[in-house]
C-alpha cells in the first residue's frame, strides 16, 4: 500500500518469509549462507544480515554455533496473527528514516505487533490517500509524521475518524497544532540556535541559514537560527536567510548559496536545515574555489551518516532517530493499552503528559573554524 518500494531489508524478509510458507524450505533445513543470499538477490550482506536476524527474534529461523542458519519449526504466534499497527511517515527508505522506523518496529515486535508501514513522499494529497487506506485496515494504532506539518491539515476529518473510531495515534518530529495528540519529537528551535550560536562565538558575523520551511522542524530551526543573532547583536542581512519548499529543495539553496559565494560580502558560514541539504553545499562551496572550514565554515543537523561519509566531516545536531522510533512506540503501546482497558483511545486527554522532547546537542568537527579576517 506505499507509493514507494519498502526498504531492501523488508523487501528480502517478505520474500523468504513466502519461502518458508510454501515449504521450498523445510524445518531444519540449513538455510544459504548470508554471502550466497547476498549474491542472488543482490544485496549487501549486512542487509541479509539483518533480515536474517528479524527471521530469527520472530521464531522462523534460529542458528547454530559455528554451522550456520536453519528452518525452525512453525512459529507458534507467527506474524500473520499479530497485532498490527500502522506507521506513516514523509518517507521510509530515505536520510535518517529507516532508523526511526527500525526504533518503532524493534519495539513493537518485542510486544508482539507487526508493522504495516506507508508513506506520504511529503504530499498532501497522498497522506489523504494513505489515511483512507490505513483507516480500512484492522489496526490497533498508528505512528504518525505530519506531511508538511506548517501548510496547515486539509486531512483533518481522517485524523478525527482516527479518534471517532478509537483507534491512538502518537505523531513523530512535529505534530499539526490542532491536534493535542501524543508527540515525540526534537526541541528543533534549540537546535537551530545552538547551531548559529556555535559559528557566531566562532567570530562569524556573515553567517546565512538556509531552512525548508513547509514542515514546522524547519520553521523552528529557523526561529532559533534568528534568535541566536538577536541574543549576540548581529545583524542579519534578509538575503542570507534562504526559505524553501520540500519540491524547490534539489535546485533552490544550492543556486542561492552559489550566488552568495560571488559577493565581496559572501558569508563566512553556512547553518543548514539537515545534513543531506550540508552536503550538497559543501558541492556549493568547492565549485565557488573555497576550502571548509577555512574559507568557509558549514553546520548539518540531524547527525545522520552522512555526516561523517565525506573527507569533510560535517559539524552538526543531534538527533536520536532509533530511540525516537523506540519512544514513539512504548507511547503507543501505552495508549493502546489504555484504550483496551476503558474502551476509548483518549489520545487528546494524555496528550500533554505524553509530549516527548529531545533535547539536540552540538556535534564539533572539521567542518567549522574559528573566523580569522584578513
Amino acid at each position: 500500500m506505499t507509493n514507494k518500494p519498502l526498504p531492501k531489508y523488508l523487501q528480502l524478509k517478505r520474500e523468504i518469509l513466502e519461502w518458508l510458507k510454501s515449504g521450498r524450505w523445510k524445518p531444519d533445513e540449513q538455510m544459504p549462507s548470508e554471502h550466497e543470499i547476498a549474491q542472488q538477490f543482490g544485496m549487501s550482506r549486512q542487509t541479509v544480515r539483518q533480515t536474517l536476524g528479524e527471521l530469527e527474534n520472530e521464531g522462523w529461523l534460529y542458528r547454530v554455533q559455528g554451522k550456520g542458519t536453519f528452518v525452525s519449526r512453525p512459529p507458534v504466534d507467527p506474524p500473520a496473527e499479530r497485532t498490527t499497527v500502522g506507521m506513516l511517515t514523509t518517507y521510509i527508505s530515505e536520510y535518517i528514516f529507516p532508523h526511526i522506523v527500525r526504533g518503532a518496529e524493534a519495539q513493537l515486535r518485542r510486544n508482539g505487533c507487526s508493522l504495516l508501514l506507508s508513506s506520504t513522499d511529503n504530499d498532501k494529497s497522498k497522506e489523504k490517500e494513505q489515511l483512507m487506506m490505513l483507516l480500512e485496515q484492522p489496526l490497533r494504532g498508528l505512528i504518525i509524521e505530519p506531511t508538511k506539518s506548517a501548510q496547515g491539515n486539509p486531512n483533518l476529518s481522517y485524523y478525527l475518524s482516527l479518534q471517532y473510531r478509537g483507534i491512538p495515534f502518537v505523531m513523530i518530529n512535529e505534530r499539526y497544532p490542532e491536534l493535542n495528540c501524543p508527540c515525540v519529537k526534537v526541541n528543533d528551535e534549540a537546535g537551530g540556535f545552538k547551531a548559529a550560536e556555535h559559528v557566531l562565538r566562532l567570530g562569524h558575523t556573515r553567517v546565512a541559514g538556509f531552512f525548508k520551511t513547509d514542515d514546522l522542524q524547519g520553521v523552528n530551526r529557523l526561529k532559533g537560527f534568528l534568535r541566536a543573532h538577536r541574543r549576540y547583536g548581529v545583524p542579519l542581512a534578509p538575503e542570507r536567510v534562504v526559505h524553501y519548499s520540500t519540491e524547490e529543495k534539489e535546485d533552490k539553496p544550492f543556486a542561492a548559496a552559489l550566488e552568495m559565494l560571488k559577493r565581496p560580502d559572501r558569508p563566512t558560514a553556512f547553518v543548514c536545515y539537515n545534513d543531506e541539504l550540508a552536503i550538497r553545499l559543501l558541492e556549493a562551496a568547492r565549485q565557488s574555489g573555497m576550502s571548509v572550514p577555512s574559507d568557509l565554515s558549514v553546520v548539518g543537523f540531524d547527525d545522520s551518516s552522512l555526516a561523517t561519509a565525506t573527507e569533510v566531516k560535517l559539524t552538526t545536531l543531534t538527533h536520536p532517530k532509533s530511540e525516537l522510533g523506540v519512544r514513539a512506540a512504548e507511547t503507543l503501546l501505552r495508549l493502546m493499552e489504555r484504550s483496551s482497558n476503558s474502551g476509548d483511545a483518549d489520545t487528546e486527554g494524555t496528550a500533554q503528559d505524553e509530549l516527548v522532547v529531545y533535547e539536540p546537542e552540538l556535534v564539533v568537527r572539521n567542518s567549522t573554524a574559528e573566523w580569522k579576517s584578513g
